[in-house]
């Protein structure tokens, strides 16, 4: 009898792939350094510390993937929102870079939801865009403001020995989820992602389901962006950059299905925590960079050949 609900395979068996990391990390360490850092809870906290921003931009990626699209706008969002933080400054510096997440994701879900243009492309225009403006604002180099207290607290002090960026993670975490679990938006994000057209003739605002999707989305990359700021000191060009792709990845490895409609934000959490340690695992190996995308890339491409041809639900 199989006792793993459809739901549940892709979080068990992404589980799997992150215990086989750990013990293959474990087994080169013990044989060439005779120790085991990724059992010691310093060097984990160190990794989630760093993995947070990930997480977070993953979270945001999770809703707009579940309406089966996609937002390729996180890199700029993400370092416009750090770079007019750290130029605003003050107590002003957080609410500035949230505001500027608001408005690409209002703008963002504009174009989908009203003018019907792809995902893909609307939104990688809008991050073209933006790198232009954020270029032209700062003349190409990095500003030369810096972090504020309070960014550079969030991202690397600590609470009870916890870094306090794990924190601001949970918080998004806890909140991500409870949406999709507990509230009306949460229940329309699936109907719209399994099937729009009949969610719309159910009575769902699909429209304002695909905005709000979108602002989350980019309200979650500006979270990162701070913290990012807050870890660098300072922003800087270009910072989003590395975070696209593995949100992307992150997302789907959890389980939650490209065209929308299914997934759990669990599963997320799970891909996020096996990105990190497998960025972990190749580090510590001192792996050549080609080397690295080579395995990365086969491990992401192993796993969605045991799980990612299953059968879109649309019943």
């Amino acid at each position: 009898m199989n006792r793993i609900s459809d739901a549940n395979k892709p979080i068990v068996i992404a589980s799997v792939f992150v215990l086989v990391i750990l013990l293959l990390g474990t087994g080169y360490t013990l044989a060439t350094q005779g120790t085991m850092p990724l059992f010691q809870p310093k060097y984990l906290l160190q990794q989630l510390q760093t993995g947070a921003f990930l997480g977070i931009c993953a979270a945001g990626m999770m809703m707009v993937i579940l309406l089966g699209h996609i937002d390729l706008s996180i890199p700029w969002t993400l370092t416009a929102a750090a770079m007019m933080a750290s130029t605003i400054g003050g107590p002003w510096a957080i609410p500035t870079a949230l505001a500027v997440g608001l408005l690409v994701g209002l703008f963002n879900g504009l174009g989908v939801a009203y003018l019907r243009i792809p995902s893909m492309i609307f939104t990688l225009g809008v991050d073209t865009v933006l790198r232009g403006l954020m270029v032209a604002h700062t003349g190409g180099f990095s500003p030369k403001d810096e972090a504020t207290p309070l960014m550079l607290y969030l991202a690397k002090g600590t609470l009870l020995g916890i870094p306090v960026a794990i924190f601001v993670w949970a918080a998004v975490s806890v909140v991500i989820a409870g949406i999709l679990a507990k509230t009306g938006f949460g229940r329309s994000v699936y109907a719209t992602g399994t099937r729009e057209g009949a969610a719309y003739l159910s009575g769902i605002r699909t429209r304002r389901v695909i905005i709000g999707a979108f602002v989350t989305s980019s309200l979650c990359a500006a979270i990162a962006g701070v913290l990012l700021a807050g870890y660098s000191a300072k922003a800087y060009q270009g910072m989003g950059n590395a975070f696209l792709l593995p949100s992307i990845a992150a997302v789907v490895l959890g389980g939650t299905h490209i065209l929308g409609g299914r997934g759990r934000y669990v599963g997320t959490l799970v891909g996020v925590i096996l990105i990190v340690l497998l960025n972990s695992v190749l580090s510590i190996m001192q792996m050549p960079e080609a080397y690295r995308q080579i395995i990365y890339g086969a491990v992401i491409i192993g796993m969605l050949l045991v799980y990612g041809r299953n059968a879109r639900i649309t019943s």
